[in-house]
């Protein structure tokens, strides 16, 4: 208001027009203070399913992950982990993400991608890749790894936060394994397609069955034979019935912590950020540490009396030849040629 003379008054509409406008301005200050606060404040939450129990390498990582970014936002964004299958199977957890019932999960990629595009498929081929770093830097770097990549996160409308490896995968049962000749007629558990033509030309029966039923299966000789990175035999408990094991590797089995790339593109981008910083970091953890997680699975698999037969000489040639003569044309029918000449050159 202006400043008044001795003797001197303000009209009083002159008064009710400046009071409003103080008014005005003190609210004005008070909802941008207020606006401030409440964006700052505004928190972030997301349920992260995976299927792995909680000693299982994987779910371990999921939750140091969890933790990480937890932390590092201050609370801004907080991520819950749902493990052992409490909200979704491990054939369930992509179309959880892609549907937004949930925001996060924990992928294993030969179980959720090949229905989504086939050429994915090419990570199953045994002797392709010798690596994770091999495998990755396919969907990375060559024109048809990169574009079943994008195909797979486009239709599923996901994004990669994190590798997390399930391990290499070897051959484990009830009964003796010691080459080919001993694998005949055993009841063998088929999680993915690419599985069927190697049980099938060992003559081997296959059963579909979840991971959560291996352990019932195991017990009541539902099945005797399964393939699996040994940190699963560990986590599942299930070398209380699994006497043998049989190398070689046959491939190396990735996984990943994905989210819901909409539900993500909506979060400010230094949380973002954050979160991808946390994933590389961890997921690299995870990497370095699976191949020795899963040799000391062996060590003490060995320990409870299991035995482990790594076959070479006429043994391994025996395995080989079936591999490339019988096995692998029939997984090769589940990839485009060309992408499977694009991975051998790789």
């Amino acid at each position: 208001m202006r400043t008044l003379e001795k003797g001197q008054y303000i009209p009083i509409w002159e008064y009710n027009m400046q009071l409003s406008r103080l008014i005005t301005a003190a609210f004005l200050g008070l909802t941008s203070t207020i606006f401030a606060s409440t964006t700052i404040a505004q928190e972030y939450s997301a349920r992260l399913s995976i299927h792995w129990g909680p000693k299982h390498h994987s779910a371990i990582h999921t939750q140091m992950f969890a933790d990480e970014v937890n932390k590092r936002t201050n609370g801004r964004l907080k991520i819950d982990v749902f493990p052992s299958g409490q909200l979704f199977g491990i054939r369930e957890q992509l179309g959880a993400i892609t549907s937004q019932a949930v925001e996060m999960g924990g992928i294993v990629g030969v179980v959720s991608f090949p229905p989504i595009n086939k050429n994915y498929n090419v990570v199953s081929f045994s002797g392709i890749f010798d690596s994770y770093d091999e495998q990755r830097a396919f969907f990375n770097q060559s024109p048809s790894g990169k574009s079943i990549w994008d195909d797979i996160t486009t239709k599923s409308d996901t994004v990669l936060l994190m590798y997390n490896p399930v391990g290499p995968v070897m051959t484990f049962s009830t009964k003796e394994l010691n080459g080919i000749e001993t694998m005949s007629g055993l009841k063998a558990r088929a999680l993915i397609g690419a599985e069927r033509p190697m049980w099938e030309a060992l003559g081997a029966n296959t059963v579909s069955m979840p991971t959560g039923e291996v352990y019932s299966g195991l017990q009541t000789g539902l099945i005797d034979t399964i393939n699996s990175p040994p940190g699963s035999i560990r986590a599942y408990s299930w070398w209380e019935y699994l006497q043998y094991g049989q190398k070689p590797y046959q491939y190396f089995a990735d996984a990943y912590i994905m989210a819901n790339a909409s539900w993500f593109n909506s979060l400010p981008s230094d949380l973002q950020k954050i979160v991808l910083e946390v994933g590389e970091e961890i997921g690299t953890q995870s990497t370095l540490k699976i191949l020795q997680t899963g040799e000391e699975t062996l060590v003490q698999f060995q320990e409870r009396g299991g035995v482990v037969n790594n076959l070479n000489g006429d043994k391994l040639d025996a395995f080989n030849k079936l591999m490339s003569e019988k096995v692998q044309p029939k997984i090769a029918d589940k990839i485009d040629s060309a992408v499977l000449e694009e991975a051998k050159k790789f």
